[in-house]
């Protein structure tokens, strides 16, 4: 246990002096939430108790020899050691000095058990969460799954994280325990290494693919036609935006992934694979029901018929808007003929439970993103690659990530690691960053890994073709602090758990459920089950530490290999000059006729998965003859020259293709590519809508003075979002009310954002488009973060192919009390000007001299519990903020905001890195926050500045970088 302290925290004096007066301010506010009844004061003391000891030396037990801990001027670990469990020990006990309570909350997401740290009001997460079952799986993979190796690196970092915890509690782990303690009697439990791998379930979790674009295709159903969801969500666009892989394909004779063969004529994508699903002991067991023979082989699942007239009108296109005094019968047209389509109630309970979970990456669907490449030495000023990443993830604080380096004295068999980066903290190990050979990168795949299924359930079981088969039942008990306990039953079809249980409106799903006939009798409705690839145990674990040691190409992709769940694309680099890529993950190959874009049939005994792709049959680079790589979330490979389907909702490219354009220009002429040019890649904001828009906004005539005002700001505007620019405030302002009018206003109220209301045709109108007396009032139910439309660069492509269609449909909005209706383009762009006008004029002022898009875009960041939830003199204490920004939306430099909700930031490049591989301390990183977890530490915010400006921080790796670098040294003792 910590022991034998031998000095004290390594607070400095010079470090303190700007924060005393905030700190005296702070322990009155204290005072104040225990309240001076109860006599529970809290001083300075009661805040500094957590604050990590950064010097001199501490007892550690299990060490087999000491290990050293060098932290720079902002706080970053470096750790030393003479043997792996030894590192790892280490690296546990320092991830709990600076972020323990970021770890504990973590793992009661992961194990469903917040309601024991914050009450019954966690209760129906909790029961979500447990019916998914991510420790369950995570205890599997422990137990069954993973190397002795990797047990033994996870059991010595939890003995560290418990060291930490034996004589520590309450305000000495965190401020945070010490408000908990106000209201509840929580002490913390030990750590274990289920706890850590639980983590990657949650990881996996907010990285899942399109299960959110599933569940909004089918709730489109109820006001829109197939036809119309198809122009919502087109396909990618091949002809603007690179795909990551542009050669190579699955050589016929071999079955492998060749990068140099060329795709057969016959090779396509789709749900019925052209190549051989993988064994099912490769990755998983495929679905049980996956065997043909069904003697029901019927009802695969269908979006419904297109209008009776061919036609694309929208339903409810004719509705007022809020506030109007009634709505014009133009535009409203046919309604959709979708047999049984339309209320998905069901499906709109689940929308609500999704929301309810903690998102600890970021809004999944829109936001999840991320940009990576690398670029090949014969580019670079350096002679070898340089390779940068920034994951797209939500701003919290603390950040996502936590920057250390873990280092053996002298690297041999004993200890084999020599690695730095970005790592979770309550997870052993670099998750992203570079060792002594290679550099690595990731951004998400996005393959379709979730398949929603509806079931017939009764009493007794789910049906399958013609039988009654029974449910797999267990029982779970949630302990709810200040006492009490709630039970929930967990039932599961092969598929997987049925996520209905955990929502009265999913009870109900099968009301008018998505199925074409024929079909089981609805009765009360089907259940919702959910099929995950992250519910299968897996290796995950292991890539881990295979990627932290690996020494070149084929180690790299025998790491991906066991990168099962989440898919994320891999950039790779090492110091004798190579590049590469590889696409991994345990992505599902579905049967034919089901390609996971609407819930399936789960009666169907054919529509389960028939098993995984191959990762011999995954595509990869390596040293392409282009000479760098880039992965932005975009298409990996040409769907029509691949023989699987890895998703059908891919990221549509806007920032791939802006990076390769950048490369493409500084490389011209025999241009090279600098450290700093990277840097400056990432931070570009320019905006690809803006580009396409704005020549037709400067061409509308607006004949109010106070709108042509505005319109002026778009004159000889470079489509850059900087912070300073009024350009920018206005047309995104514009943007946002084009999406409003065009397609949020037609949208059903599952999807618009919460609290908006509108006046509309009931949704299962028949009446004649002209009986304004059907008109009933709907108001949005969706969550800010998930609302549509978000504004995303999918919504770039919608509009796209609409700007030659100047009468379309979508086109048309109803008059209000002001406006007229709107029955082309051009009217419509007209009133999206005049609104944003006024919207910014009261936001900003009239003066659009004094507009900035930074005035709008702003960013606070949020202690993702008590920041949140807690009283506002605690989110006052633990929250930061705002800053102004740059940047947008599916701009390279991707501080993102949803355009249904407004212009606040709701996801940010969660850290930025530029590897200078072979030059390892040439390296440069930051992160969003800082490396402390610890409120009013020196390093809780420290980064966030430099961040904001798009500056980067120097990146030491090797051992006299890293001493020359070095403020404070701890020592821990065996």
């Amino acid at each position: 246990m910590p022991s034998n302290t031998t000095a004290s925290s390594a607070e400095k004096p010079a470090r303190r002096k700007g924060r005393r007066a905030r700190l005296v301010v702070l322990a009155l506010a204290l005072a104040l939430v225990a309240g001076v009844g109860c006599g529970a004061y809290w001083g300075v003391g009661t805040v500094r108790a957590s604050f990590p000891q950064t010097t001199g030396s501490i007892r550690l037990d299990g060490l087999s020899a000491p290990v050293d801990v060098k932290r720079d001027a902002n706080g970053i670990p470096q750790l030393y050691a003479s043997t792996d469990e030894d590192l790892f020990r280490a690296q546990g006990f320092v991830h709990a000095q600076d972020r323990f309570w970021e770890m504990d909350v973590r793992r009661h997401v992961t194990a469903g058990r917040l309601s024991e740290m914050f009450g019954a009001g966690q209760v129906e997460t909790d029961a979500f969460l447990r019916t998914l079952g991510w420790h369950r799986v995570a205890q599997q993979e422990f137990d069954e799954k993973l190397s002795p190796e990797t047990k033994k690196y996870l059991r010595a970092y939890a003995d560290g994280v418990n060291a930490y915890l034996a004589d520590r509690d309450g305000a000495d782990l965190s401020l945070e325990y010490a408000a908990l303690g106000l209201t509840g009697d929580y002490r913390p439990e030990k750590w274990t290494p289920v706890d850590s791998v639980a983590w990657l379930k949650a990881m996996a979790w907010d990285l899942r693919g399109n299960m959110q674009d599933e569940i909004d295709r089918s709730l489109m159903t109820s006001r829109l036609t197939e036809q119309q969801i198809k122009q919502l969500y087109p396909a990618y666009p091949y002809d603007l935006h690179q795909p990551v892989v542009t050669a190579g394909a699955v050589d016929e004779g071999s079955g492998k992934w060749d990068p140099e063969a060329e795709p057969s004529s016959d090779s396509a994508g789709s749900s019925d694979s052209a190549g051989s699903p993988g064994p099912p002991d490769s990755a998983g067991s495929p679905d049980s029901s996956g065997s043909p023979g069904s003697s029901d082989p019927s009802g695969s699942p269908g979006a419904g018929s297109s209008s009776q007239d061919g036609g694309t009108a929208v339903s409810g296109a004719g509705a007022s808007e809020s506030g109007s005094e009634s709505g014009s019968a133009a535009g409203q047209g046919a309604q959709t003929q979708l047999s049984g389509l339309s209320g998905l109630s069901g499906l709109s309970g689940l929308s609500d439970v999704l929301d309810g979970i903690p998102a600890l990456l970021g809004p999944n669907g829109s936001g999840i993103g991320s940009n990576s490449w690398v670029v090949s030495g014969s580019y670079t000023t350096t002679g070898k690659p340089l390779l940068a990443n920034d994951p797209h993830l939500a701003p919290q604080l603390p950040s996502l990530w936590a920057q250390m380096g873990l280092h053996c004295r002298a690297v041999s068999d004993k200890c084999s690691f020599d690695v730095a980066g970005y790592t979770f903290s309550g997870m052993p190990g670099v998750v992203i960053g570079h060792n002594q050979d290679i550099a690595w990168g990731f951004t998400n795949l996005g393959a379709d890994v979730t398949d929603l299924y509806l079931e017939k359930v009764s009493q007794t079981g789910w049906t399958s073709g013609s039988r009654i088969k029974p449910f797999k039942v267990r029982e779970e008990t949630i302990r709810i602090a200040g006492g009490g306990s709630k039970k929930i039953t967990v039932r599961e079809t092969d598929h997987g758990p049925l996520i209905s249980d955990r929502s009265s409106e999913l009870e109900r799903v099968g009301e008018r459920a998505p199925v074409t006939t024929p079909a089981p009798d609805r009765g009360n409705g089907f259940g919702v089950a959910l099929r995950w690839t992250a519910l299968d145990p897996g290796n995950s674990m292991d890539a881990v530490f295979k990627l932290n040691r690996a020494k070149d190409f084929e180690g790299f992709r025998a790491a991906a290999k066991d990168f099962e769940v989440p898919s994320q694309n891999l950039v790779y680099a090492d110091a004798e000059g190579n590049i590469g890529y590889q696409a991994p993950g345990r992505i599902p190959v579905r049967s034919e006729g089901f390609d996971g874009s609407m819930p399936a049939p789960g009666w169907n005994p054919t529509s389960g998965w028939k098993g995984y792709i191959p990762f011999d049959e995954l595509p990869y680079e390596y040293n392409p003859k282009r000479g760098y790589i880039v992965t932005a979330n975009q298409a990996v490979v040409d769907a029509g020259k691949y023989p699987y389907l890895i998703t059908k909702d891919y990221g549509y490219g806007s920032r791939s293709q802006r990076i390769h354009d950048l490369i493409e220009l500084k490389i011209k002429d025999g241009g090279k590519i600098s450290t700093d040019d990277m840097r400056t890649m990432q931070t570009d904001n320019q905006s690809e809508i803006a580009k396409l828009l704005t020549p037709h906004l400067l061409k509308i005539d607006v004949s109010d003075p106070y709108v042509r005002e505005a319109q002026k700001l778009l004159e000889g505007w470079d489509y850059t979002q900087e912070p300073d620019s009024g350009a920018a405030a206005y047309f995104n302002a514009v943007w946002r009310h084009v999406l409003r009018l065009a397609f949020g206003n037609k949208l059903p109220k599952e999807l618009r954002i919460r609290g908006e209301c509108l006046n509309v045709r009931p949704a299962d109108s028949t009446g004649p488009v002209d009986d304004l007396n059907s008109l009933v009032r709907e108001c949005g139910q969706r969550d800010s973060d998930s609302a549509q439309p978000d504004g995303g660069d999918r919504w770039y492509e919608v509009v796209r192919a609409l700007m030659d269609v100047e009468d379309s449909e979508w086109w048309q909005a109803p008059r209000t009390r002001k406006d007229a209706a709107t029955t082309t383009r051009d009217e419509l762009f007209a009133r999206a000007m005049q609104d944003a006008r006024w919207e910014l004029t009261a936001k900003l002022g009239k003066d659009v001299g004094s507009w900035s898009w930074g005035r709008l875009h702003q960013l606070t960041l949020e202690n993702q519990t008590l920041g949140t939830k807690g009283p506002g003199i605690l989110r006052w204490m633990l929250n930061r903020g705002p800053w102004s920004l740059g940047g947008g939306e599916a701009a390279v430099n991707a501080t993102g905001w949803n355009a249904a909700a407004g212009y606040e930031v709701t996801w940010v490049p969660s850290m930025r890195m530029v590897v200078n591989v072979g030059d390892w301390d040439k390296s440069r990183w930051i992160n969003l926050t800082g490396a402390s977890g610890h409120a009013y530490g020196d390093h809780y915010t420290d980064q966030t500045d430099k961040w904001a400006k798009g500056e980067l921080l120097d990146w030491a790796f090797t051992g006299k970088a890293v001493e020359a670098a070095t403020e404070d040294t701890l020592s821990l003792r065996p």
